[in-house]
């Protein structure tokens, strides 16, 4: 294995491949644990053994494909989906694969199968077999590596991409797997979605009031740091003009193309899309505000009629609704 690779692809991983990725793994975990089991033998002198328990000792690995595109030098990984492995052979059942190749081509026609993925801490010499096997779909396929085990001192994400290059080892051409760097790629479903995973609900009912609070809490901060960093800049760039530090060329071209973006949000068209979207945001909350008054005013139909059912199998009376 090297440290890094040499390809000079761009890999952009989205948030929905590693909750795929980890739901896949929790499955399978809590699938394969069985019960423990309590066993007692009676021995030869009348008494009892003490119980035996059981349990599994490695964690399961779990297998399956990430699909995307690839868009000149930029690897884009969107999507995943599960594999069957028979851990007997080493090998993937391409039946199945080749079914869940067709069944996704007809959702998303223009994603391509990028590689595949697993679980672990590194990579393994099994998966170079697995690698090499995938290599008539794609020719050069990536590896999405998932460390499933908690580590509270670590704070990026415990997600490895490898790549495969052909090197020399001891006068014999060998592939072996190097680090591939990647950035997180997010969408505005995407990001929605895992705000709301990663927010718990409480028990008191206030879910809404609590996201919004922290919604607000997040936009906050955001601002503020924006307002410390632009005052840090706006000094800086006093004592550059009173010469108290050096005249820096390059600092100023940056400053100059952030200053000539900020006139494009008084544009015509820029009020034209922000009122569109603020209609939608306004019809969208209607909508809620309908829906959530037809499922009250639902809710106490039902109560009044049980209650009046009820009353009237007493009294004779008929039914009011």
């Amino acid at each position: 294995m090297a440290s890094s690779s040499s390809s000079g692809l761009t890999f952009k991983l989205h948030p929905l491949v590693i909750l795929n990725i980890s739901d896949h793994y929790t499955r399978v975990k809590s699938q394969s644990q069985p019960p423990l089991l309590l066993s007692s033998t009676h021995a030869s002198n009348g008494g009892d053994s003490a119980p035996a328990t059981t349990s599994s000792s490695s964690p399961p690995r779990v297998f399956g494909c990430v699909i995307g595109v690839q868009r000149g030098r930029t690897v884009e990984i969107f999507n995943s989906f599960e594999l069957l492995y028979d851990p007997s052979t080493q090998s993937l059942d391409r039946s199945f694969l080749e079914k869940k190749q067709e069944l996704y081509k007809k959702v998303f026609p223009n994603f391509y199968i990028l590689g595949w993925y697993s679980t672990g801490s590194d990579a393994e010499e099994s998966d170079m077999h697995i690698h090499k096997a995938l290599m008539d779909i794609n020719e050069s396929p990536v590896y999405v590596l998932l460390n499933p085990s908690i580590n509270h001192a670590q704070k990026d994400l415990p997600v490895t991409i490898y790549e495969s290059e052909l090197h020399v080892i001891d006068g014999i051409p060998q592939l072996i797997f190097v680090h591939a760097s990647y950035t997180i790629e997010t969408v505005e479903a995407e990001r929605i979605s895992v705000d709301h995973v990663a927010h718990l609900k409480p028990s008191d009912g206030g879910s809404a009031a609590t996201q919004l609070a922290a919604h607000l809490t997040g936009i906050h901060s955001a601002i503020k740091m924006l307002n410390s960093r632009i005052r840090v800049l706006h000094q800086h760039l006093l004592s550059m003009q009173k010469g108290d530090v050096p005249c820096e060329n390059s600092l100023l071209r940056q400053v100059s193309s952030l200053l000539r973006r900020l006139p494009a949000i008084e544009s015509e068209k820029f009020q034209d899309d922000f009122l569109m979207e603020y209609n939608d945001t306004l019809l969208v909350t209607y909508l809620a505000m309908l829906t959530n008054c037809s499922s009250t005013t639902n809710e106490l139909v039902e109560k009044f009629n049980t209650a009046y059912d009820r009353h009237s199998r007493r009294g004779g009376r008929t039914a009011f609704i």
